[in-house]
């Protein structure tokens, strides 16, 4: 393993850090762009306060007016949001050798993707919680707002980035407890990549509605690896493919079943982009391989219509 190699793996435990990496590059790219509408943090100034936090002073402003102003923030403290994780196998595949911000699995990306709302929450001054499961509960914390919850959610989404699992997917069963606890609107974030082995998608789609039922907003990221699991790009030597979740197996030529498995799976997302249409489910495919702008894009959109 050469010195790069160690540098990307050690730049992966820290999940704060690789965060703001994401949102500052998010921020300078949308001034550039369309969206340069949608602030994500500075809304206005307004005059300073005796006795309140100095934190947002803004001191190039005092340096040119000699008065002391604040930066106002847009919609500040108005927003709930719950991250919802699924830690299952099938989400952590690909086996990623050097991983890094440009080549992750479904799991790291999904985790730094949600320490990335967290940064931009905390901007907004907004309450965030977070959720994490597989075939079961692995983790629950309410919507808080202070630095130290937010300390302790980023704990659970650096190990993550530093664990495999060898679970099963029970998306509904988890959803539904998740409804009965969320009792305040909120915007709600769910990454998963759809794999499920015993319940029908009707299953997980009543589990979906039940979190609509106290007028969330409910947006799917639905995360996959668009190389290998929609364009099934692999070399057409004999392999044997493994469900990582059933340990069911089968061996063949890729060739052989790409163009039937192409039109299957893109018969499956189009389906489940439907499906969240009638449900009223913001329905987001998530190519692991395209970057982190997709998410931060949609919650933007998300945030603007939660009100």
């Amino acid at each position: 393993m050469n010195l790069n190699s160690i540098k990307h793996i050690a730049e992966l435990k820290n999940i704060e850090l690789l965060a703001k990496q994401v949102v500052e590059g998010f921020i300078t790219g949308m001034h550039k762009s369309p969206f340069h509408g949608f602030s994500v943090e500075f809304a206005e100034h307004r005059l300073y306060n005796k006795g309140e936090s100095t934190r947002h002073i803004d001191w190039k402003l005092f340096a040119k007016t000699d008065k002391l102003y604040v930066k106002r923030y847009d919609e500040e403290t108005n927003l709930r949001c719950h991250i919802i994780v699924d830690n299952s196998s099938s989400m952590h595949y690909p086996i990623v050798k050097n991983p890094s911000l440009d080549n992750l699995n479904k799991i790291s990306f999904s985790a730094i993707a949600s320490a990335a709302l967290m940064d931009i929450l905390k901007r907004q001054r907004d309450a965030v919680g977070l959720s994490i499961y597989s075939d079961d509960f692995e983790y629950y914390a309410p919507e808080k707002g202070s630095d130290r919850h937010r300390g302790m959610l980023l704990n659970q989404l650096e190990k993550l980035l530093q664990t495999t699992s060898d679970r099963t997917t029970e998306t509904y069963k988890v959803l539904h407890q998740i409804a009965e606890k969320i009792h305040r609107r909120s915007l709600i974030f769910l990454f998963t990549d759809m794999f499920q082995t015993t319940k029908s998608e009707d299953e997980l789609f009543k589990a979906l509605q039940h979190l609509k039922h106290n007028k969330h907003e409910v947006v799917l990221f639905h995360t996959f690896d668009g190389k290998l699991e929609l364009d099934f790009d692999f070399d057409n030597r004999p392999k044997r493919f493994v469900d990582v979740e059933t340990g069911e197996h089968i061996n063949l030529y890729a060739d052989t079943v790409k163009e039937k498995y192409k039109q299957g799976i893109e018969k499956y997302f189009n389906d489940l982009k439907i499906k969240c249409m009638q449900y009223n489910i913001d329905y987001i495919p998530v190519d692991i391989n395209k970057g982190f702008h997709q998410i931060l894009i949609s919650y933007l959109v998300s945030r603007k219509r939660f009100k």
